[in-house]
């Protein structure tokens, strides 16, 4: 009865190593797939039963619709007429107060994976909120205050990078943290479950 139960558990245990990592894959690519199909999705199904005067819903077709979305998009950007009205929207934008930031934060962060160019300078530790603990901050400018250069370090929030802090340091409190921008993002963006 003993060896019984052991086996038991033994196999128990090994399938459950198998079977855990399977479940969480595909629960999580469940959820991106219909967290993407349903930004559009739910609109598409109300544009079905008003054409078709009945409830219809078909799975990945806003999902696709996006896809398209995303591709006339970039299609129309890299187009003269394109050009220009993106660069009226990013006017716009940049002038209502809480989009301008969410907005401005959010295009450097994907410039950051596009082309690995941002107005970061270069990723950094800083002693914050105390003295003791270290925050990984981002070098955005030096000026100079009554006489004192200083340096700009935005210290994001995780895992959302487009909220945060921009504060002053001293040179000599701004330390190398060994990491390039990009991977300092991801850092970030991970939560701290990306580390180099």
């Amino acid at each position: 009865m003993e060896k019984m139960v052991r086996h038991l558990k033994g196999k128990f245990i090994t399938g459950l190593f198998v079977v855990v990592p399977l479940g969480i894959t595909i629960f999580i690519l469940k959820f991106l797939f219909n967290f993407a199909d349903g930004i559009l999705g739910s609109y598409l199904d109300s544009i079905f039963s008003v054409v078709i005067h009945k409830d219809y819903h078909v799975p990945g077709l806003g999902m696709l619709t996006g896809f398209v979305v995303i591709y006339t998009t970039g299609v129309l950007a890299t187009n003269v007429m394109g050009t220009r009205i993106i660069k009226w929207w990013d006017q716009l934008l940049s002038r209502i107060p809480l989009v301008k930031s969410i907005y401005n934060s959010s295009k450097q962060l994907t410039q950051v994976f596009k082309e690995g160019k941002t107005s970061y300078r270069r990723a950094v530790f800083v002693e914050w909120p105390r003295v003791g603990v270290r925050a990984i901050g981002f070098v955005t400018g030096e000026v100079t205050r009554d006489g004192e250069p200083l340096v700009v370090v935005y210290i994001p929030t995780m895992p959302n990078p487009t909220s945060g802090f921009a504060l002053f340091f001293r040179e000599s409190d701004v330390h190398d943290c060994g990491l390039t921008v990009e991977e300092a993002v991801k850092f970030v963006v991970s939560g701290g479950a990306v580390v180099h």
